[in-house]
């Protein structure tokens, strides 16, 4: 059994949609960003960053894994799903995986305090991020004109970027003129588990308390 510890964030949904995918037996302990319970000793023991999403592997004498790629990575490598065994494409996959973490994710991130959290509005950082956030949502255009997906095959990769992606409208960023990307979104949103996994957890940080959550993760 994996014991996940999350909040409806796109990296909390990340994990509960891939557990999904993976048709896996888990349970969910949401964590209130907005009081800070990931700040609390017990979470630090799990996560010393702080941060979620967190899951506990009981099956594997209660494994812990913290960082949103390093939990995609290991629940694929544990199941042998949603990655490709051949090295190249395998290669490929993490790449675009990498792409998330590094880049996708981030850049939004940044987009979305400068704009909505921060205490007086800053209008070139707001349009920094956003810009750059832009330039590599093009990046994702580009390769999903030449693929269905981004590793060629739906992965952990299409999971990690659509869960940013799908939030441009939060961040301030039009989608416009790039009609594969589109497409794209379109296409993971219909999954079953994709929808299944979205609404995990279903207790805490709905839309009346998105603001006081994202406060919460500036602190």
């Amino acid at each position: 059994m994996i014991e996940l510890l999350t909040a409806a964030t796109p990296n909390g949904r990340k994990i509960s949609i891939a557990l999904e995918e993976l048709a896996l037996p888990y349970s969910v302990r949401a964590i209130d960003l907005a009081r800070l319970e990931q700040r609390e000793p017990w979470f630090l023991a799990l996560n010393p960053n702080g941060r979620i999403p967190v899951i506990i592997d009981h099956d594997a004498r209660d494994f812990v894994v913290f960082e949103s790629g390093a939990i995609l990575l290991y629940l694929a490598q544990k199941t042998g799903r949603l990655l490709p065994h051949e090295p190249h494409a395998r290669s490929v996959a993490l790449q675009w995986l990498f792409f998330q973490v590094g880049g996708v994710g981030p850049m939004m991130g940044q987009a979305n305090v400068f704009a909505r959290y921060a205490p007086e509005p800053i209008p070139w950082a707001i349009d920094r991020y956003r810009r750059e956030s832009r330039r590599l949502f093009e990046v994702l255009e580009t390769r999903l004109q030449q693929v269905e997906y981004l590793a060629g095959e739906y992965s952990i990769a299409d999971i990690a970027n659509w869960c940013w992606v799908r939030t441009h409208r939060w961040s301030g960023v039009e989608i416009e003129g790039l009609p594969a990307l589109q497409r794209w979104l379109e296409a993971i949103k219909a999954r079953p588990a994709v929808v299944a996994g979205y609404d995990v957890p279903q207790v805490l940080q709905r839309a009346a308390d998105v603001e006081a959550t994202g406060r919460a993760l500036i602190r």
